[in-house]
C-alpha cells in the first residue's frame, strides 16, 4: 500500500466555517498578522495579552494594574467569542520580573481561584520595556 491511500482530502471551506477570528482592533494585531483569539469549534485560543488599556492604548505602570488589564481583556475576548473564564482549561503567564510573582499570584487567584486551569509561569523578556506581564489562555466548552 502507498501512503497516499491514507491521506484524506481537506475541505478548506469546512475548516473556515468552524473558525472565527476575534480582534481588539489593536494595531499590533494587524502589524504582526495575528488574531487576539481564534475560535475553532468548541475551542478558543486567546493570544498573549499584555496589560495595555486598549481604549487609551496606554500601559499602566504597576504590575497589579497590568495584570488586571490582561484579565479584563481576556474575559472580554472570551465573552465576545461565546466563552467565559470558567471555560479556561490552560493558562500561561509570562512575567518580566521574578520579584513580581508574589504580587501577581493573588490577582490571578481572584480570576482563576475556583476554575483552576492548568498553568505555567515563565520569567522572560517581553516585547516592550514597559510590559511587565503577558497572559494567554485556551478555553474549551
Amino acid at each position: 500500500m502507498t501512503a497516499g491511500k491514507f491521506v484524506r482530502s481537506c475541505n478548506f471551506a469546512q475548516i473556515r466555517a468552524y473558525r472565527k477570528l476575534i480582534s481588539t482592533g489593536s494595531p499590533f494585531e494587524k502589524t504582526a498578522g495575528f488574531s487576539r483569539a481564534v475560535v475553532h469549534g468548541d475551542w478558543c485560543f486567546v493570544s498573549g495579552t499584555t496589560g495595555y488599556d486598549y481604549t487609551t492604548m496606554k500601559m499602566p505602570y504597576t504590575i497589579e494594574e497590568q495584570t488586571h488589564n490582561c484579565m479584563k481583556t481576556i474575559k472580554k475576548i472570551l465573552n465576545e467569542a461565546g466563552f467565559d473564564l470558567k471555560d479556561v482549561v490552560r493558562a500561561r503567564y509570562c512575567l518580566k520580573n521574578q520579584s513580581d510573582v508574589k504580587t501577581v499570584f493573588p490577582i490571578l487567584g481572584q480570576y482563576f481561584g475556583e476554575i483552576r486551569p492548568s498553568a505555567t509561569m515563565i520569567i522572560c523578556e517581553l516585547v516592550e520595556p514597559e510590559m511587565k506581564v503577558e497572559i494567554d489562555v485556551t478555553a474549551k466548552k
